[in-house]
């Protein structure tokens, strides 16, 4: 078996370049596809700014920017997603803007604001 800590050492010396090389070749013998990772590291290389362009986003924020005049309805909406306290959650509807959810699906993120604006609030998904 390989010295795994000396073929990382020996990985970790590539280049850019050489590194794309090896994945070509990694690819061709093995039959696969790595396409993601040499994109991103190819991406990286280049230029930092050009890789989150190029990523299709998948994580979204929910934010309450409003209670739509429904407080109330608003708190008991924000109190059955988050699973907070009734000091808790009116403390976020209040400092609206502020986020209700963070990282979430594009679906769950879409179902979580449908939910807020039927309580009377006004959302946006970033």
């Amino acid at each position: 078996m390989a010295d795994l800590n000396a073929l990382v050492d020996q990985l970790s010396e590539l280049t850019v370049l050489e590194a794309a090389e090896l994945s070509k070749l990694l690819e061709e013998k093995w039959g696969v596809t790595a396409a993601a990772p040499v994109a991103v590291a190819a991406a990286g290389g280049a230029g930092g700014a050009a890789a989150p362009a190029a990523e299709e986003k998948t994580e979204f924020d929910v934010i309450l920017t409003g209670d739509g005049g429904k407080k109330i309805n608003v708190i008991k909406e924000v109190r059955a997603i988050t699973n907070l306290g009734l000091t808790e959650a009116k403390a976020l509807v209040e400092g609206a803007p502020k986020a209700v959810k963070e990282g979430v699906s594009k679906d769950e993120a879409e179902k979580l604001k449908k939910q807020l604006e039927e309580a009377g609030a006004t959302v946006e998904i970033k």
